[in-house]
């Protein structure tokens, strides 16, 4: 298989780490970056080193159907992973969404139409699933849209599904559960709770602490993503990727406090709870699919991963030059 990489959303936070891993895997790579004035990569301004200069930068927006054509020009696989993601901003925002997850990801397939691209991996996510109607959820779990983030992203891999259905495009639906680590936006829980410990504060401001989630280590992520990419028995098919281990929110919190080493109070915040009906209680993946199909195993499983990568998590927050990009007094939705 051919080697030059396309990444959308790589100056995200997976999109980011993902690059670094292609690169330091000696892929050609490509990263497609959200066209802004100040001429400002994302996270791709703080990779490490031994990355930097290594791959190739398209500013663009994956709304735009030329410009995406152009990003896929002369590129062999397409990691497509831009994407809104908050939930909260959906329901502030949702023709975004729409926009930028649906309208996105049909300018890709489009594209990889157009120009025969011999891969595509889309980035699904767990919220598809909705509270779990029984665990570990499997692929065959129903999809329930409980927000419109959710039903954004349904729409996206049913419509990514039926290019592999009605032009045999050589499609996979990666479901990354909650993915965690190094450089996540504090629109997520955990950077939320470290990111208020590391900045001195003693309470913190949290929403609904009784859900569970399945936190996935970001590099097991970037590490699915490359394997699903290698494996051509993953074409047609969707794929979980999680740690096989859950946690409450509030188990999330006590542990980090245990490791940062500091006493803290939490405060229910109630501009950060979902509307009831669309809390999404419980999550927790079953990645026997994966295992099966390219061999996938987690680093970072079970409760002790989990604390392995908090502690990776911690330690990049409390470095004062990474902690001040965040604004930890505000909610950020």
């Amino acid at each position: 298989m051919a080697t030059k990489v396309l990444v959308t959303g790589a100056d995200g936070f997976i999109g980011s780490h993902l690059t670094e891993t292609l690169v330091r895997q000696g892929f050609e790579t490509k990263a497609f970056v959200m066209y802004n004035s100040y001429n400002k990569w994302g996270w791709l301004d703080n990779v490490n080193k031994d990355v930097s200069g290594q791959f190739e930068v398209f500013s663009g927006d994956i709304r735009d159907p030329h410009g995406v054509l152009e990003a896929c020009r002369g590129t062999d696989i397409i990691l497509h992973l831009a994407a809104l993601i908050a939930i909260p901003y959906s329901y502030i925002s949702p023709d975004a969404y729409i926009q930028t997850n649906i309208t996105g990801t049909l300018n890709i397939l489009q594209a990889a139409r157009h120009l025969e691209i011999q891969k595509i991996i889309c980035t699904s996510t767990s919220e598809t699933y909705g509270t779990a109607q029984f665990v570990p959820i499997t692929e065959e779990h129903p999809l329930n849209a409980q927000s419109p983030y959710a039903a954004s992203k349904i729409g996206a891999d049913q419509l990514a599904l039926s290019y592999h259905r009605s032009f045999d495009l050589p499609i996979s639906i990666l479901r990354p559960f909650n993915t965690y680590g190094p450089r996540q936006s504090a629109r997520a829980v955990i950077p939320t709770i470290i990111s208020q410990i590391a900045s001195g504060a003693n309470e913190i401001n949290l929403g609904n602490m009784l859900p569970t989630r399945d936190f996935t280590f970001v590099q097991d992520t970037a590490e699915g993503f490359i394997q699903a990419m290698l494996c051509g028995e993953a074409v047609g098919e969707v794929i979980n990727l999680g740690s096989g281990f859950e946690i409450s929110i509030k188990e999330t919190v006590e542990a980090i406090s245990k490791i940062m080493d500091r006493k803290i109070n939490v405060v229910e915040d109630r501009k950060r709870f979902r509307p009831v009906k669309s809390e999404v209680e419980r999550l927790y993946a079953c990645t026997k699919k994966a295992e099966k199909l390219f061999q996938w195993n987690p680093h970072f499983s079970g409760y002790g991963g989990f604390l392995n990568g908090l502690r990776e998590t911690i330690e990049w927050f409390e470095n004062p030059s990474n902690l001040a990009s965040y604004k930890t007094t505000h909610y950020n939705i």
